[in-house]
């Protein structure tokens, strides 16, 4: 059975996965920003998702853009977990995973990483 969770509670999940970041990794997040949606319009079963231009891809020429975008993916999250104790896991997993992707490490490296 899924977690039932408010999206306010779910959003403080969020929150605190980022909290979990060491202060170097947070400070060198340059220009992304962190939502909360229910689920991804194509593809329903996607727990997270980045958007943008990594970190390693961005030159002189890097000027004037949106932030970035990491996007969790609330619905899939609840769906997939039993209990709170395991959506915390799974949300922290998540977030780390979709920063990494802000770093430049692909999903090949995450999952040899174990964040996968």
């Amino acid at each position: 059975m899924p977690v039932e969770m408010t999206r306010a509670r779910f959003e403080e999940l969020v929150g605190d996965a980022l909290d979990l970041l060491p202060a170097e990794f947070a400070a060198a997040m340059n220009n992304v920003v962190v939502l909360v949606e229910d689920e991804n319009p194509d593809d329903p079963s996607l727990l997270g998702l980045y958007e943008g231009i990594a970190l390693t891809e961005r030159d002189s020429t890097y000027a004037g853009v949106m932030p970035d975008r990491i996007t969790i993916y609330r619905d899939p999250l609840l769906d997939m977990c039993a209990d709170e104790d395991e959506l915390v896991d799974e949300v922290a997993i998540t977030v780390v995973h979709e920063i990494a992707h802000h770093f430049g490490i692909d999903d090949e490296k995450l999952h040899t990483l174990g964040w996968g």
